[in-house]
């Protein structure tokens, strides 16, 4: 009989405190952007759990888009400030992310879509982003690699791009220590304690912490930590793949982060490569991370229309993660009123990079009870019990 040997991240050699005001569960960007904001703003006993290494889920991903292109203001809300933040981060924390502000480029195909785009272009310069329709030929000019016959028209965005998620991660990480918080790697939610009507206690693989407060960004496995205290997290996992093109000896264009409305397709620079992806509709829920090929054929045809040049991508490697789906495909961000003490940040459903600071900001201030920049409850989880309170975003992917 063979063994199976599963290896296992080692508790990082921090102990485990046995009292915190508030614990985080998830070392994605949510978490560790939370963590920073409230230790920043006073609260000493700030304690983060991840059982992995911190940013080894969805924010492992090795570029991540940076924009506040979307049809919702709340969603224009939360990508504006957290791009504004992401532009000043370099000065802030001293670290360069990789932020490169090339653009976004939404290719409209039918007229709903440029009637959406028209639309929400209104919204988000009323927020002091900069939007602006182009006729087929101006984004072909900006993107040679388009077709343009196939477009009606884009909204391009100048101001969004792209940075890399795990040095912001690692930034806010470090921050959030020298704060005064504490990040626990290796460290597994296995039980919460509920009683007298709030949380008395989390039980790790480490031990117990006594806490009456506690943050669930915990992305993709959201469902389980709320089913440990009986409030609904309705978030699935779904598997995303993208592929990275052979570096070449000299790089391509500089083009925008481009995305096809109908498909789902996108595209953009990758050194001197390409990154090319899809939301591909046929990938079954499931916490699968293996690597594979089969989104190619759905990306192809979509190429074929918007890109025939990018047909057949020469792939040199690829990455694999997990969607955090909710039913409407926006966040969960909120405390529970049925659980004092239960916060939570999660199910950004691949837009969870681009509003990370942002959240963090909201996370802190409802734990604090203040007012924030803006009204969350846009993205209470409470949401899904009235169909007429669903989140309308047509900017997803």
């Amino acid at each position: 009989m063979v063994n199976q040997v599963v290896p296992l991240a080692l508790p990082t050699g921090v102990a485990q405190p046995t009292d915190a005001d508030v614990v985080i569960i998830g070392g994605g960007i949510m978490g560790v952007s939370t963590a920073f904001h409230l230790a920043e703003a006073g609260v000493r006993n700030v304690v983060l759990i991840e059982r992995g290494e911190l940013g080894t889920g969805s924010s492992a991903k090795p570029l991540g888009g940076v924009r506040s292109t979307f049809s919702d203001p709340a969603n224009i809300a939360l990508g504006k400030r957290s791009l504004d933040a992401y532009g000043r981060f370099g000065e802030r924390f001293g670290v360069d992310i990789g932020l490169r502000k090339v653009g976004y480029l939404f290719l409209c195909r039918n007229e709903q879509e440029v009637l959406d785009c028209e639309r929400s272009g209104v919204l988000q310069n009323d927020f002091g982003s900069v939007n602006r329709m182009v006729s087929p030929d101006e984004a072909l000019a900006i993107n040679p690699f388009l077709n343009k016959d196939a477009l009606l028209a884009a909204a391009y965005s100048p101001d969004d791009g792209f940075a890399e998620p795990a040095k912001a991660v690692a930034a806010y990480a470090a921050a959030a220590r020298a704060a005064g918080a504490t990040l626990l790697t290796g460290t597994e939610a296995l039980d919460i304690e509920v009683g007298n009507g709030g949380i008395k206690s989390i039980t790790t693989n480490r031990g117990t912490i006594r806490t009456n407060a506690i943050v669930c960004a915990a992305g993709a496995w959201s469902r389980h930590v709320g089913q440990m205290v009986g409030v609904e997290m309705p978030v699935t996992p779904v598997r995303r793949q993208i592929g990275m093109t052979r570096q070449r000896a000299t790089a391509y264009p500089t083009v925008p982060f481009t995305l096809d409305l109908s498909t789902t397709m996108y595209f953009h620079n990758y050194n001197n490569g390409m990154l090319v992806g899809i939301s591909n509709q046929n990938q079954a829920a499931g916490f699968g991370r293996d690597f594979s090929h089969e989104w190619l054929p759905e990306f192809n045809a979509a190429a074929t229309i918007c890109a025939p040049s990018l047909v057949e991508p020469d792939l040199e490697f690829g990455w694999a993660g997990l969607y955090e789906n909710t039913p409407d495909h926006n966040a969960l961000i909120g405390a529970s009123d049925k659980l004092p003490g239960f916060f939570y940040a999660t199910g950004f459903s691949g837009h969870g990079f681009l509003q990370g600071p942002a959240v963090g900001e909201l996370m802190r201030d409802l734990y604090l009870g203040r007012p924030s920049f803006m009204d969350p409850s846009t993205f209470s989880a409470d949401r899904f019990i009235d169909d007429s309170a669903l989140v309308r975003e047509v900017h997803i992917i």
